[in-house]
């Protein structure tokens, strides 16, 4: 059975979809989907997916995300015990090769916090009928991070604390232009995190992804991922054996008034944790993302939001603000 919260985020997206389709305007310069990773603090470090442009460019970016967190589950095995507030500051360079392939360095910042969302998210469900997944059982805004199994700590986070996390390598090459533009794009996170703390996974993970832009028109743009992670092992206070996933995605974009473009999205992901029997910890993540962009040349700003329609293994809330520069490659 379909969740009211689920009914309503996919009720979103056909409605952002219809809009799309019968928008007049004129036809605009797509400059790729959201940049949006899932910010849920057990698969953040682990070489985040996120929905990328099959097109390569010379670029800087910034990009901000700030997430309410809540799950308090347990297992025979396992307990994960969050109810936090993260921060993302997220350094992006990008250099394109004329004829060969981008080449990309990410640099993230992470703060995990008790944060100040929990009275709002408190009226927000009570106003719609939400669950609030027994976040009313802990006091407001008290911070909580600590992952256990089998009687062990995994990870223990602490309140306030801000830190490095895994900087992220990667090379994305276009194998056929044109329309549809496809590339394949591989990457390779380092451990430059600490993993105790919840700020890196302690080794090396690797991902690859196939991307495509297929145009609908002139008038918008929709944008395909699918790719696959390999993880390292989790090498926290205690170590875990972590496991390859899967994660693909679509989005579309269009622009019915020039420089603003409205954007819709979807992200799925599998769980890095082997089996933990939380259900919410080993269902695959969903993240539904709507937003708006304004382009005013070299320059580019972007405002969404991140819902969880499958309420598992995803914030519950995100919001995301990205400044992007272009630059004209050589």
């Amino acid at each position: 059975m379909i969740s009211r919260a689920t009914g309503k985020s996919v009720s979103g997206l056909i409605l952002l979809l219809t809009f799309i389709l019968f928008s007049g305007g004129l036809a605009l310069a797509f400059e790729g989907p959201l940049q949006v990773k899932n910010q849920f603090p057990l698969f953040l470090t682990v070489d985040s997916p996120r929905l990328e442009s099959a097109a390569t460019e010379t670029s800087f970016t910034a990009g901000f995300s700030y997430s309410s967190v809540y799950m308090v589950r347990s297992s025979a095995s396992w307990n994960t015990n969050l109810d936090m507030e993260v921060a993302d500051l997220d350094l992006r360079y990008r250099k394109d090769i004329p004829g060969l392939f981008e080449l990309g360095i990410e640099v993230p910042f992470l703060s995990f916090s008790s944060g100040f969302m929990d009275d709002f998210l408190k009226g927000y469900h009570k106003a719609f009928g939400f669950s609030d997944y027994g976040r009313s059982n802990r006091p407001e805004n008290a911070f909580l991070y600590e992952v256990r199994r089998n009687g062990a700590t995994v990870i223990r986070g602490r309140n306030g604390r801000t830190g490095l996390g895994d900087i992220r390598l990667s090379a994305k090459r276009e194998i056929l232009a044109g329309d549809p533009l496809v590339s394949l794009r591989i990457d390779v996170e380092l451990p430059t995190g600490d993993a105790s703390a919840g700020f890196g996974s302690g080794s090396f993970d690797t991902g690859a992804a196939c991307l495509v832009n297929k145009r609908l028109g002139e008038k918008f743009m929709s944008y395909m991922n699918i790719g696959a992670v390999f993880p390292g092992d989790l090498r926290a206070a205690e170590t875990v054996d972590m496991k390859t996933f899967l994660y693909g995605g679509a989005g579309v974009e269009a622009g019915p008034w020039g420089n603003l473009s409205f954007l819709g999205q979807i992200l799925f992901q599998g769980s890095p944790l082997p089996k933990t029997s939380i259900p919410q910890v080993d269902r695959t993540a969903a993240l539904l993302s709507f937003g708006a962009r304004y382009d005013a040349g070299k320059n580019l700003l972007e405002l969404s939001i991140t819902e969880d329609p499958n309420t598992a293994g995803a914030p519950d809330f995100t919001l995301n603000l990205t400044y992007r520069r272009t630059f004209p490659s050589d």
